[in-house]
């Protein structure tokens, strides 16, 4: 009954447990083309851990105040002694408001003047790692407001996206390390913090000091584990984001490189044009060599035009016949040379002058022409 009950209520609402699905369905198989990568830059979609940023910076922060917590320390009594000597030349009436807020104001300089080189060197240290995570690139793109995150079932989805269950992972842990490796330094400390009501101001100033930097410093080092975990975590997700499926990559092909069939009646008719040109010049030649069924080849000679004889024509199979039965249309000789054939074809380009390892064979080839001609006009 209960059984029935549930089919009734799935056929009233139906429940597309697609729309909880990541990216479009598509098989995604492939790794994302060097474009690809290049627009998804450009967009500000990079794999950067703001994680790591975040533990170098207060690595870096509370290491510096270790090594410079003395000289800090000297500054900040030096401005106290001072300050407490300037204010005592003062009497109760003479002290007034506008001192007051001059004296703040003092302070607050020198509390800046203290703790500014260190926070600029923290900050650098992100920003470096920042840099050497993503590389170098200025784009205003992503501040840019995309009104799609306003839509309440996109916004739904990403809620329970796995991508916000990774975020509540890496949160739980960073606060449940936090919390173990304070808690242990405070149970170590117990004993040491009940007795710091026998310490002076100064060496309970000190100690508290140094334990809070030194706290700092395992928090940070974890801190910085976890960064880099997550690091390798950003990159694995950001390439497997950017993967595309084979018809994504075949259309990205074709937008650059052009659509094959497009490029290939481009090249054909580029082919008819290159052999119309060349059977017009046909009738110029002074032989045709073949071999005799497979290739042709027109030669010219012109000793006050160039040095070599030049190949004007050339052909395989089909266009090879063309060649010869213009030949015998312009009545141009066509003299059997297999070997001269073969090589002039494969080895000279049209319009090019004939190589010198082909001269002798080639004047020999001429030279019968030339005889045929004179016996003819004998």
């Amino acid at each position: 009954m209960r059984r029935e009950e549930a089919e009734k209520v799935l056929l009233l609402f139906p429940i597309k447990l697609q729309f909880f699905a990541e990216g479009d369905g598509a098989d995604k198989t492939e790794e994302a083309t060097p474009k690809k990568l290049s627009d998804a830059r450009k967009e500000g979609q990079v794999a950067k851990s703001q994680e790591l940023s975040t533990a170098v910076m207060l690595l870096a922060l509370f290491v510096i105040l270790k090594a410079a917590v003395g000289y800090i320390g000297t500054r900040f009594l030096r401005y106290y002694l001072d300050t407490y000597q300037a204010i005592d030349v003062y009497s109760v009436e003479d002290f007034t408001p506008s001192i007051a807020s001059a004296f703040l104001r003092n302070g607050l300089v020198e509390v800046l003047l203290i703790c500014l080189p260190v926070f600029a060197v923290a900050v650098a240290a992100a920003f470096a790692v920042s840099i050497a995570q993503v590389k170098w690139e200025v784009t205003a793109k992503p501040l840019k407001p995309k009104f799609d995150k306003f839509n309440p079932l996109k916004g739904f989805k990403r809620i329970f996206s796995k991508d916000k269950v990774v975020e509540l992972v890496k949160a739980v842990i960073k606060i449940a390390l936090i919390f173990y490796l304070a808690y242990s330094d405070l149970e170590e400390a117990a004993g040491a913090v009940v007795s710091l009501y026998d310490f002076g101001l100064e060496q309970a100033v000190v100690y508290i000091g140094n334990f809070v930097i030194n706290l700092g410093i395992k928090i940070s080092t974890v801190y910085l584990v976890v960064g880099l975990a997550d690091y390798i975590y950003q990159k694995f997700k950001f390439k497997k984001d950017l993967r595309m499926s084979k018809q994504e990559v075949k259309d990205e092909y074709k937008k650059q490189e052009g659509d094959p069939q497009v490029k290939g009646r481009i090249k054909s008719k580029m082919r008819e044009v290159s052999q119309r040109r060349m059977m017009q010049k046909l009738p110029e030649a002074d032989v045709v060599i073949t071999n005799p069924t497979h290739f042709a080849c027109a030669i010219k000679y012109d000793k006050e035009v160039a040095e070599a004889p030049v190949l004007i024509a050339k052909g395989a199979d089909y266009v090879a016949q063309k060649i010869k039965d213009a030949a015998k249309e312009y009545d141009i000789p066509i003299v059997e040379n297999k070997p001269l054939a073969r090589m002039l074809y494969y080895n000279v380009d049209l319009d090019s002058e004939i190589p010198q390892e082909l001269y002798q064979m080639t004047a020999e080839v001429l030279a019968y022409v030339y005889r045929l001609k004179h016996g003819g006009a004998a």
